[in-house]
């Protein structure tokens, strides 16, 4: 599965001033905002679900990325939304800096295997320092978008 198959640009938001995200809640409560409309579900759920898993331990995994996951029984498909931050926002991410892009993906919880499959590729995409660099420097939804097709097209 593609990550531009459950990441539509409208599921994307970047803070290009800094004034809507400034830490790790804000960012899950927009992430919330943009993935309620794909899974037909309460923004607060998803919220909730995202909150509780960092509670458990952060998914910011180092390099400036954050990848909030968790899965929802009512989640009908696998949904993404990304949060770009190019000032960066303190995350608790594993390497102590600050977390530029946020990338949190829900899905069905019996698909256990796509699930871990996704975040593969989205590790795998994120592990390229162009990718990162472009990502956390867009400053709009459409070049962010852009930059992710690119890296898919990539990776075939």
């Amino acid at each position: 599965m593609r990550i531009t198959d459950i990441l539509p640009k409208e599921s994307i938001y970047v803070d290009a001033l800094g004034t809507v995200v400034h830490g790790k809640f804000d960012a899950l409560r927009v992430l919330s905002e943009l993935l309620a409309p794909a899974l037909g579900c309460e923004g607060h759920m998803i919220e909730e679900l995202l909150a509780e898993r960092e509670r458990l331990q952060s998914t910011g995994i180092g390099d400036g990325v954050a990848i909030p996951h968790t899965s929802l029984e009512a989640a009908g498909r696998r949904a993404a939304a990304l949060v770009v931050s190019p000032q960066g926002i303190p995350f608790d991410a594993i390497d102590g800096g600050k977390v530029h892009i946020v990338l949190g993906v829900i899905g069905p919880k019996d698909a256990t295997g796509e699930h871990l499959r996704v975040l593969a590729r989205i590790s795998r995409m994120l592990r390229d320092e162009r990718t990162r660099l472009a990502l956390s420097h867009a400053q709009t939804a459409g070049e962010a978008f852009g930059v992710i097709e690119a890296r898919e097209q990539q990776l075939g």
